[in-house]
């Protein structure tokens, strides 16, 4: 800046001497100033508007689900605006292990590698209220059964795509209130009716985590969550009626590997309707 107003000056005594090759002279030396200083804005910016995450588990889990129940490699590409209000971004999941699907014209089961690529943005009104979009883009064992693979295709009957709105609170710093809804019925989020039509049931997720110990580089935090749907009996997540889906906990901690740190967390996520109890390694790459 001192820099800057040194060249103001030096123009403004080229024009009270009305000069114009000293004039331009002056305005060259101006405009290399602001560049300078502009270059110098860029170099001191630490904002990276774009990032790149890995991980690795030993199973994937979302909302009292085993979604794949073997070993899978998430990655993810996301754009954050500089303010880190607005977030939108691209997350895909890839299995090293095989699940048996049923083909639908011989009858026989065709292996197929769990594959998932999801679309979702996020904005912050604050640093304790969020709303969130998610487009869930699951196409494991489409076309192994038989089926034409229709990636944009949102049909209640498809199977595979399904839209998430989702508000989070954060009441605490250590506590999120959490609220998903699923909309327009996909990907068999319906009930079928006595006449054989399909009601869209709308399910909704509601889930409560809270942060209950840390020490270090190590915390325990505390879930609960459960489904229902004001429209159906039915549910996305359950069988019958809405009822509690994901209770458990998970114990995040870096693990030292020389001068590394490998963030891995640990879940025990019990699912009381289907009376399921597993464990979840997730080890963070980057």
């Amino acid at each position: 800046m001192r820099q800057l107003s040194k060249e103001m000056k030096q123009v403004n005594y080229c024009i009270n001497k009305r000069s114009i090759s000293t004039v331009l002279l002056c305005l060259f030396l101006l405009l290399s100033a602001q560049y300078a200083t502009a270059q110098n804005d860029l170099t001191n910016d630490e904002y990276q508007a774009f990032s790149v995450g890995a991980n690795v588990k030993n199973m994937h889990l979302w909302h009292g689900s085993v979604v794949h129940p073997g070993a899978m490699i998430a990655t993810s590409i996301e754009y954050n605006s500089k303010n880190k209000k607005f977030t939108f971004g691209f997350w895909g999941g890839a299995s090293f292990s095989t699940i048996d699907v049923e083909n639908n014209t011989t009858g026989k089961n065709e292996s197929a590698y769990y594959k998932e690529v999801s679309i979702y943005t996020k904005y912050r009104f604050s640093d304790a209220f969020f709303i969130e979009a998610v487009s869930h883009n699951n196409y494991t064992g489409v076309e192994e059964r038989g089926d034409e693979l229709q990636f944009w295709s949102y049909d209640k009957t498809q199977g595979y795509n399904f839209v998430d709105v989702s508000f989070g609170y954060n009441v605490t710093p250590n506590t999120l209130l959490y609220l998903a809804t699923i909309v327009n019925g996909g990907s068999g989020d319906y009930e079928i009716q006595t006449d054989g039509s399909l009601k869209n049931s709308w399910t909704h997720y509601f889930e409560v985590q809270s942060k209950v110990w840390q020490k270090r580089d190590a915390s325990l935090s505390l879930f609960a969550g459960g489904a229902w749907s004001f429209i159906t009996d039915k549910t996305f997540y359950t069988n019958n009626a809405g009822n509690i889906i994901n209770v458990g906990a998970t114990l995040n901690k870096d693990v030292k590997i020389g001068t590394y740190k490998l963030p891995i967390g640990v879940t025990a996520m019990w699912n009381p309707e289907q009376e399921k109890i597993v464990l979840q390694l997730d080890i963070a790459l980057f």
